[in-house]
């Protein structure tokens, strides 16, 4: 595997990890019996979200307060971001869980726009005179269309500013990569569209100026996330500086070089602590060639359940579609989880047949999308305000985790394996949670089955 995937996949081996719902579970029993239980000691989900926000705001005032008497906003807010301990990530390591783990009403995190100074300064100007991000400003030169870009004004563009220690990550004996796929590299860390520190935070993926044909009519995009180690781009690279804004657009500094990310089936098999189970079902199934042949598709969604989502099925069941005679089964259950040319971020859409990219409106949103089982779509749910995100499945199984973005698609982690419905009295009626039988899966599954060849 190149070093350019090994870098990103394994910080994601620490980010992008699902929690452990057997513990919930534990936890949950335990909290009826004592008053003293860990969920006694959580902040409520309003904290959190006052939390961060009011983190944010007393870190743009920092940050206002040193651009107004600096000579250089850029050095200025990382400067401050080092004296202030990174205190965003701080406040949000103190609620000791991923945040959107409860956070499952309504709220909204406002823009605290603090630019009360006009910028003098283009945001290639900001990069290329800053001390700290000079291995950005050599990479940057070696291409005229970017800095020409950079210090433009066709649009305002957002930079996530990897700084200087951020490329000492690289492996030294690393080869050096080629010359374009370098360009790859800086134009994802390049929106063409403005996304200030607010903007930011209610938003789960923004699009890059990255353009490739794997991925459908859209950019290539990055996803925001507010974890344990703070507001990071891609579950790995932390943001540590904010609002350095230019002429043409605004700066984030991060801390780690954001890489085009692989295809789908490479993220699969680089997390088996999540994901075992999944590859072994779409390798024995023959179904990982084919979702890796992005000759075949353009773009596309996998609903992926984890390892514990396939211990929900009982020994029984998961022991049938992993045996020969249960494999043709396992073959039709697993294309339900596979969309082909649609790709659904939790916050935008991508269809090979559409003209342009659509924004996934805030309130709530619904999609019936194709899968891979011929003539089935899962219904897709989607509840949006603010930072706040639910998106269902078949009015049951939720995505645990959003927006695994991929170089052809994006993986969207769901609580349970998906189950088509069955016909009753010429009505489709879906799975909800209710105990199955191996014969009633079977039942399900068996319409889309006889024609199978394994």
């Amino acid at each position: 595997m190149k070093f350019t995937y090994i870098l990103p996949l394994a910080a994601l081996t620490t980010a992008f990890v699902l929690p452990e719902q057997e513990l919930f579970s534990e936890l949950a029993v335990e909290s009826h019996r004592s008053a003293d239980s860990a969920f006694d000691k959580l902040p409520s989900k309003e904290q959190v979200v006052d939390q961060v926000e009011h983190s944010f705001e007393k870190l743009t005032g920092k940050f206002d307060k040193a651009i107004k008497c600096s000579k250089h906003a850029l050095d200025s807010a990382i400067d401050y971001a080092a004296e202030a301990g990174n205190d965003v990530a701080e406040k949000v390591q103190k609620t000791g869980f991923e945040a959107a783990s409860w956070m499952d009403s309504t709220a909204h995190l406002g823009s605290n726009d603090h630019h009360h100074n006009e910028p003098n300064q283009t945001l290639y100007q900001l990069i290329s005179t800053s001390k700290y991000t000079t291995k950005l400003a050599a990479a940057i030169n070696e291409y005229p269309d970017l800095v020409v870009l950079l210090n433009g004004t066709i649009a305002n563009y957002t930079v996530f500013a990897p700084i200087d220690s951020a490329f000492d990550k690289i492996p030294d004996k690393a080869p050096k990569p080629s010359k374009e796929f370098l360009k790859k590299v800086l134009l994802y860390h390049v929106s063409p569209e403005f996304y200030p520190a607010g903007k930011v935070l209610v938003t789960h993926t923004v699009p890059t100026a990255l353009t490739v044909d794997t991925v459908g009519i859209g950019p290539q995009r990055v996803s925001t996330n507010i974890g344990l180690r703070g507001l990071t781009v891609n579950f790995y690279a932390r943001i540590i500086a904010i609002d350095i804004f230019g002429t043409n657009g605004v700066i984030h500094g991060i801390d780690s070089l954001l890489v085009p990310p692989p295809n789908t089936v490479d993220i699969i098999q680089f997390l088996p602590g999540e994901f075992s189970t999944l590859e072994l079902g779409l390798t024995k199934t023959g179904l990982l060639p084919i979702i890796n042949d992005t000759s075949k598709h353009i773009g596309g969604t996998i609903f992926a359940p984890s390892n514990f989502a396939f211990q929900k099925l009982g020994p029984k069941i998961t022991g049938f579609l992993f045996s020969s005679y249960g494999q043709k089964y396992l073959k039709a259950l697993l294309s339900y989880h596979v969309v082909a040319n649609q790709t659904l971020y939790s916050d935008a859409y991508y269809a090979v047949d559409s003209v342009e990219s659509k924004d996934i409106p805030k309130g709530t949103f619904h999609i019936d999308l194709p899968t891979l089982l011929v003539g089935k779509s899962v219904s897709v749910n989607v509840a949006r305000y603010g930072r706040i995100i639910v998106i269902r499945i078949n009015a049951f199984s939720q995505v645990t985790i959003e927006d695994g973005i991929a170089a052809d698609g994006v993986i969207q982690v769901v609580s349970d394996v998906l189950i088509p419905p069955k016909r009753i009295d010429r009505m489709e009626q879906h799975y909800q949670g209710e105990e199955l039988t191996i014969e009633d899966l079977k039942e399900r599954l068996e319409p889309y089955v006889e024609n199978v060849e394994l």
